[in-house]
């Protein structure tokens, strides 16, 4: 039996990935997204400079280098742009009101608003998450204080970073927190 001439191999069209889409994308659009991974101007015009980056996992080490690099006054500049975690909907009013003391007396000693990463933290324990930590947390002194917020807010812009970059990589599935005012 003879068989006909063989067809050419099907090639699927190239789909660019969002990690491609980033490091494709213009400078500003790549800050103005960084920004909401974390709200230092230096940090984002560090990363959009450096793109574009092989993989996702080059990106989150280039992205914690950056972080742990941040100065006294970027480190403040991030601070100031953060806002309470949201709280899962449903959650009690007496938790809110919790929640609202709890931080303006974290506020009044540091400074700025608490920031911690919640990404994987149950949603039913959230608030008590929240609670205990910034309960805990005001005990430290202001140095001390300083370096928990800044390992917060470095391990926020990642998530972050990971939740926009979704598909970009194996480890892009994990839960985290969403940029601000998300």
């Amino acid at each position: 039996m003879t068989r006909g001439p063989t067809l050419p191999a099907h090639r699927l069209p190239y789909l660019p990935t969002p990690l491609d889409a980033f490091n494709t994308a213009r400078a500003e659009e790549a800050r103005a997204l960084l920004l909401h991974c974390l709200r230092s101007a230096r940090w984002a015009h560090r990363m959009a400079d450096h793109r574009p980056y092989p993989d996702l996992d080059a990106l989150l080490a280039a992205a914690d280098e950056a972080a742990y690099d941040l100065s006294p006054a970027d480190l403040a500049e991030a601070l100031a742009g953060e806002s309470l975690p949201e709280l899962p909907e449903g959650t009690y009013s007496a938790a809110h009101m919790a929640l609202g003391a709890a931080h303006a007396a974290y506020e009044a000693r540091f400074g700025h608003a608490f920031v911690i990463y919640l990404g994987d933290v149950p949603a039913d324990e959230v608030i008590d998450h929240i609670l205990e930590a910034i309960r805990s947390r005001l005990a430290n002194d202001p140095e001390e204080e300083r370096v928990v917020a800044a390992e917060e807010v470095r391990r926020l812009a990642r998530g972050r970073l990971m939740v926009l970059l979704r598909g970009a990589g194996s480890c892009a599935n994990s839960a985290n927190t969403p940029a601000p005012g998300k």
